[in-house]
């Protein structure tokens, strides 16, 4: 497997006509944003989606793009050899076991086996830490999820790690027209997770989470210098509270504090309550545009006001008609 040697054959300096593509297997929210990073640097690339609806509006954007069933080995392995390998791609709403087993560990180990040698990167999820105490959580930490969905994200991690691949555990993305944490706060529909059982949240749990761009960028650093068999968390630098996001939240919109509530242990991934550290990343010489997701609300201009107009979609009479929606994410004195 290539180590960060690869970058030098890889990125623009070295192009030549004809080179091989990066190859991203799912190219939805994070893999639409990366296509275009990869892009925008001269890095050739060809984008796999599951629906003919998003290869065709990838096609429009200017894309290679594809449409098929990522773990299926004979559609992949009628592609073309590339020089890198992202798998992001996502098991879709709701998705149980069965579906994760065929997005996750069925297509890494149809990639793994299709293409040996070839720099593989699997964005992974930082789910797969179950910690309900609070602690600050490493690569080192342990990583043993308790539920089948969990388990099965570990079982495609390990799959990619014995055959020299990078795996990225993701925390929560947010970005322009996405923001769970946003959007449900002002559709009324938060709650803040209070354990009275040992280890108690009198603050509710913590929210790691990452901007879009952030991780997409994260990617790109990662394949520039591959280092293989190696684990990162992608989160920003600021894990923050329930209690400190809904308070700050209740003060800019004038809305009240969400209601206090047992933890929803039914996730499809676990609940978990823990601080997740990019430390080994951040020393890799990456670093995060929106340190906090208050920066990004504060400074990423489409992060706001693609919220609000999701959230005027359902619920128009929400906000009262007098905010002034452009300040709205901004601090005051």
């Amino acid at each position: 497997m290539p180590t960060g040697d690869f970058a030098s054959h890889f990125f623009p300096q070295a192009y030549s006509h004809g080179m091989a593509p990066t190859l991203i297997l799912g190219c939805g929210y994070l893999g639409r944003r990366l296509a275009e990073l990869l892009l925008e640097q001269g890095t050739p690339v060809l984008a796999v989606t599951h629906s003919p609806e998003s290869a065709a509006a990838l096609r429009q954007a200017g894309m290679d793009a594809r449409a098929l069933d990522i773990s299926d080995r004979a559609a992949l392995a009628a592609l073309p050899r590339p020089a890198a390998i992202v798998h992001c791609a996502a098991s879709g709403k709701g998705g149980g076991p069965d579906a994760y087993r065929r997005v996750y560990l069925d297509a890494c180990q149809a990639v793994t086996s299709l293409f040996p040698g070839v720099p593989f990167l699997y964005t992974s999820s930082s789910s797969v830490y179950p910690q309900i105490d609070g602690s600050i959580i490493d690569e080192a930490s342990p990583a043993e999820p308790p539920r089948e969905n969990g388990r099965i994200l570990r079982a495609a991690e390990q799959t990619v790690l014995e055959a020299g691949g990078v795996v990225c555990r993701l925390a929560g993305i947010y970005g322009p027209g996405r923001s769970v944490l946003l959007r449900q706060f002002l559709l009324g529909q938060s709650v803040i997770d209070i354990r009275t059982d040992p280890p108690p949240t009198p603050d509710g749990r913590w929210i790691n989470q990452i901007h879009r761009d952030d991780a997409a960028r994260a990617i790109v650093h990662l394949l520039r210098a591959f280092t293989p068999g190696e684990v990162y968390n992608v989160t920003d630098t600021t894990p923050l509270t329930q209690r400190q996001v809904y308070s700050e939240l209740s003060r800019r919109f004038s809305l009240p504090l969400p209601p206090e509530a047992p933890p929803a242990h039914d996730r499809k991934r676990g609940w978990s309550h823990k601080r997740v550290t990019s430390s080994r990343l951040l020393a890799h010489g990456w670093s995060p545009r929106f340190p906090s997701w208050f920066d990004a609300l504060d400074h990423d201009p489409d992060l706001l006001p693609s919220v609000l107009h999701q959230v005027e979609e359902t619920r128009q009479t929400l906000l009262p008609a007098s905010l002034p929606c452009g300040n709205a994410g901004s601090s005051t004195g």
